[in-house]
């Protein structure tokens, strides 16, 4: 469904990504893990168009998206959603959901959206519950709720998420992986930069290990959890602390 190329990526004359190269099969779930500063959020971004590449290509179903307006990249079908879940706070939830549906309904009929909300509702019952309620009022885990309901808003076929887990409490996250293998399931194609390492990988297909803008192992969810050297990488930095 996606791949990538060689793709470099830097910030003035700092290299942040070099020579990056994936591929994610349609239907399966993606991990990208490594320590702080890696490069994770910045691929995400360079995937989403948000940032522009130095060089190499980006493919979605075959067409090069490299260097593509972020819109027309959602338009397309890919839909990521950012770390800090970035809602609009001053927003009710139904409008937050509608911002997510833009690009459709100039496309779609009103029956479709009704469609999308009973999905995302059917996903997170308690947003329809705080269906009038503005954004800012939600709680840390409704907020990321909504933040991926709003994306799915826009019927993606690919759905990137960036650190869905942080700042959330144990019962939550599990809401929300729970919430994205019912996706999976749905035939929903999912690209995961996470902290929670463990769990990403428990759930995930495929997975790359990404240091200093390099991936540097690939694998399985599962090989990666069993490699003590993957663990060394991908966990280096908690262990230092530790």
């Amino acid at each position: 469904m996606l791949e990538i190329e060689n793709l470099c990526m830097s910030y003035g004359e700092a290299p942040v990504l070099k020579d990056v190269c994936l591929r994610i099969g349609e239907g399966d779930i993606v991990a990208i893990v490594g320590s702080n500063g890696s490069g994770k959020s910045s691929l995400l971004r360079c995937l989403s168009g948000l940032q522009p590449v130095s060089s190499g290509r980006v493919r979605f179903m075959g067409m090069d998206i490299t260097g593509m307006r972020p819109d027309g990249i959602v338009g397309l079908g890919i839909c990521q959603v950012p770390e800090g879940r970035h809602i609009f706070p001053t927003l009710s939830v139904r409008d937050n959901l509608e911002m997510g549906a833009y690009l459709r309904s100039r496309r779609k009929s009103n029956a479709e959206f009704q469609d999308g909300l009973r999905f995302v509702f059917e996903l997170f019952p308690v947003l329809k519950d705080r269906i009038k309620q503005k954004g800012a009022t939600l709680s840390g885990g409704e907020q990321q709720m909504l933040a991926i309901a709003r994306a799915l808003m826009a019927h993606p076929s690919l759905l990137m998420l960036d650190e869905p887990s942080m700042g959330l409490a144990p019962l939550m996250v599990e809401n929300i992986f729970n919430a994205i293998t019912q996706l999976n399931r749905s035939g929903l194609t999912l690209l995961l930069v996470e902290q929670n390492v463990e769990t990403a990988l428990s759930i995930s297909q495929h997975a790359y290990v990404l240091q200093l803008g390099r991936i540097v192992l690939e694998g399985s969810g599962e090989e990666l959890l069993a490699d003590e050297s993957a663990k060394a990488v991908y966990l280096g930095e908690r262990k230092a602390k530790g």
